[in-house]
């Protein structure tokens, strides 16, 4: 069997709602057929995915795992793909028809990348409304000096899976990805893929993603079981990259603009739900500050440190919401006891 130049490999769970479209989309690539493989790696769905992604066969490759999350369906994808190139497509997004034909064109115009991505469409299922994002500075860029690390950083949302395109010859030097991350398994891969290949930045927006009420990723902040797996996929994500990114010869400042903002997401989900101490919380959302306004003015600076510097000396969240509950308590027992009090008034009053 020839080998094909493109691998398409889709990652899916409980997706019976949106697959058939993922599928299509890969199917009705203006690239040669000849020249692509398709593989659905179903990380043990529970509803009709199986049957839905069968029917496309012998065309598309149905391939069943026991659940274990994204780390483990890239690892058991990538082990089995053929392809030169390996394009990830989530069960629940699709592609434009020219994805394919745009990605292998820029691999072949740039040598020297082992990583392809590009712009998005988000598409929110409630509202079916759309929004294009595109890099600002498209282009080639690596993990070699600290500017690259920061573009990686602004950039990683055109680098996630869906999106991303990697070598095949790359992603072995990735393997394998640490099966913790059972989300953010995308990061980890194109960050590892770029410190040993480089990347190339497409603007035109070539993916369209699905924001649903189950994505894994994307979430409403109230979802605590989500929350705490996506906290600790991030404290896995961060511990992970900073070994592998020094190995593969990141230097260290590179390697901390990369994994900093991984960690203060992480802690600051922890405060969400664990709670903690006032200081823990300035501490975080100063860190945060001063990552997102690194060139705002001094005069909003200090104005930032004083509201800063004022929330410690306020209750945190779970203190608060302890106080509440005590004032809740206080009022019930009051309108109890008020209750009693007047019937035992009528009672007691004196016969005339």
């Amino acid at each position: 069997m020839p080998q094909p130049k493109v691998t398409v490999l889709i990652d899916t769970y409980n997706h019976e709602r949106f697959v058939e479209r993922a599928v299509t989309s890969a199917i009705e690539q203006d690239f040669p057929a000849s020249d692509v493989e398709i593989l659905v790696v179903d990380d043990g769905s529970t509803d009709a995915t199986p049957a839905i992604v069968k029917r496309f066969a012998p065309r598309v490759t149905y391939l069943r795992k026991e659940n274990g999350g994204q780390a483990s369906a890239f690892n058991f994808g990538i082990l089995r793909a053929r392809g030169e190139i390996v394009a990830f497509l989530d069960g629940d997004d699709w592609w434009q028809k020219n994805k394919l034909s745009a990605v292998v064109e820029t691999f072949e115009k740039n040598p020297q990348a082992g990583v392809v991505g590009h712009g998005i469409i988000e598409i929110d299922s409630a509202t079916l409304r759309g929004s294009s994002l595109s890099p600002e500075h498209p282009g080639y860029f690596d993990l070699r000096s600290d500017a690259g690390a920061k573009r990686f950083r602004n950039y990683m949302c055109f680098l996630g899976t869906s999106r991303v395109a990697i070598r095949r010859s790359v992603l072995e030097k990735v393997l394998p990805i640490p099966e913790a991350l059972v989300v953010e398994a995308d990061e980890f891969m194109s960050a590892m893929a770029i410190a040993h290949g480089g990347a190339f930045l497409l603007a035109e927006p070539l993916t369209f993603y699905r924001l649903h009420d189950q994505n894994q990723y994307q979430f409403r902040e109230g979802d605590a079981s989500r929350m705490h797996r996506k906290m600790n996929a991030l404290a896995a994500l961060e511990d992970a990259l900073a070994v592998r990114l020094e190995a593969a010869g990141v230097p260290a400042a590179a390697v901390q603009i990369i994994v900093e903002p991984i960690h203060i997401t992480a802690a600051r989900m922890k405060l969400i739900l664990e709670g903690g101490m006032p200081w823990e919380t300035y501490r975080v959302e100063r860190a945060d500050f001063r990552l997102a306004y690194s060139r705002t003015s001094l005069g909003y600076r200090a104005w930032k440190e004083l509201t800063l510097a004022i929330s410690l000396c306020l209750p945190t969240p779970q203190r608060r919401r302890r106080a509440g509950a005590r004032k809740r308590n206080r009022r019930r027992a009051r309108r109890v006891w008020e209750s009693v009090y007047t019937s035992m008034s009528k009672t007691m009053r004196p016969v005339e």
